[in-house]
């Protein structure tokens, strides 16, 4: 199961939802409780199959 970066439309706020399916028309902002949030894209972790990990060191600007 994803996690997912959205941003809300109206609010600009941030926020994360675990999806339990491929379908994201679910997702509302938890602070104006919008609908129109669009799915950012977001770091990614994986270990490969050396024992190296490959994470992104920072996140972009403005995100946490």
């Amino acid at each position: 199961m994803p996690i997912y970066e959205y941003q809300c439309e109206k609010c600009h706020h941030c926020f994360e939802v675990l999806v339990f399916s491929s379908d994201d028309e679910t997702a509302t902002c938890p602070e104006c409780s919008h609908r129109r949030v669009k799915r950012l894209l977001s770091s990614t972790c994986f270990i490969g199959s050396s024992g190296g990990s490959g994470c992104s060191k920072s996140a972009p600007k403005g995100f946490s």
